[in-house]
């Protein structure tokens, strides 16, 4: 998710290795129905990217995607339920950078996001994260936002789908460098969240860009900033936090697929091989344009290694931000 620094952890990679196995795949997989948690509500992100993509996977696969939707924790609930399930191809895990985002923000997190995953591929990256209001939210741009933060320290919230997730680092960082007291407000997930942005009772919060497009389009939100580096096509019209006044502010969101550790490297290689044909299919490139998605489709080492040093980041990052608080 942060991609201004990179932190390299050697301790994190040595579990890479043991990530996969050398089993073969059976010849008549899959022979049943595959169930793809999605450790979070319908509606969300990655619930909307793996839905594009279930129907391109069912035809190459000759069997039927289950979308299981398995929210609490900030996506703890789901991906542990994937990472006790057995390495058979049939249990699958499609979530975002909250897998490794979320942990160093919890105790007792039961499962290693690098050591207990088979690490498939890294499907998707957006733009950023969307800063959004209430059409009658009093500021109309950032340096409003952080004025009256400052004016009334306590006073302004912001939600989020849980602790570590994508909705959760922007605004923190946000607050870190701006030197602000915004509330962070817990919910399930990001529709929850949505739904009180767009009642008025949240004042504010950070979401994928091809959730908020269309809320802006229909003038249900006001979009601040994008968190990205760049300003996206889709809203050229709206600034980036950097443009904001944040400088070295650049935080996207990513998403992956992943299998229990113990998978085949046969295994791994098929999924992979598939959902890449999945990705470079015109219509999922259209679709993924619209919403502010680029499709990645990296190698499995390449993801491990990736997810290995997002990890690494984010468990420094929560140091930080726990520092900072004492």
């Amino acid at each position: 998710m942060m991609k201004f620094a990179t932190l390299v952890c050697i301790t994190a990679l040595c579990g890479i290795s043991a990530a996969v196995s050398a089993q073969p795949v059976p010849k008549d997989y899959p022979h049943k129905p595959i169930r793809v948690v999605v450790p979070s509500p319908p509606g969300g992100p990655p619930d909307l990217i793996i839905r594009m993509l279930a129907p391109k996977l069912n035809a190459t696969l000759g069997q039927q995607l289950v979308i299981d939707n398995r929210a609490g924790a900030g996506g703890i609930v789901g991906s542990n339920y994937v990472a006790k399930a057995a390495p058979d191809g049939y249990t699958w895990l499609f979530t975002t950078a909250s897998l490794t985002n979320t942990p160093p923000f919890n105790k007792n997190v039961p499962f290693n996001p690098v050591r207990d995953f088979s690490h498939v591929t890294l499907a998707a990256q957006n733009f950023g994260q969307a800063l959004i209001v209430p059409p009658a939210f009093p500021a109309r741009t950032v340096q409003e936002l952080i004025a009256l933060a400052r004016q009334q320290p306590g006073k302004l919230n912001y939600g989020t789908a849980g602790i570590g997730t994508a909705s959760h680092i922007p605004p923190e960082v946000m607050k870190s460098m701006s030197g602000t007291d915004i509330v962070a407000v817990q919910y399930k997930g990001v529709p929850e969240v949505i739904t009180d942005v767009l009642a008025g009772r949240m004042d504010m919060m950070f979401v994928g860009t091809q959730v908020a497009l269309p809320l802006a389009q229909a003038g249900r939100v006001r979009v601040l900033a994008l968190t990205g580096a760049k300003r996206w096509k889709g809203m050229p019209d709206v600034p980036t936090m950097q443009e904001a006044g944040f400088k070295g502010y650049n935080l996207i969101n990513w998403f992956g697929l992943w299998l229990p550790a113990g998978a085949s490297r046969e295994l791994v290689a098929r999924l992979h091989a598939e959902t890449v044909k999945a990705l470079a299919d015109a219509e999922i490139r259209q679709q993924f344009d619209v919403q502010g998605l680029e499709a990645v489709g990296s190698k499995p080492d390449d993801f491990a290694k990736f997810v290995a040093k997002e990890s690494a980041f984010m468990i420094e990052l929560a140091r930080k931000i726990e520092a900072a608080r004492k």
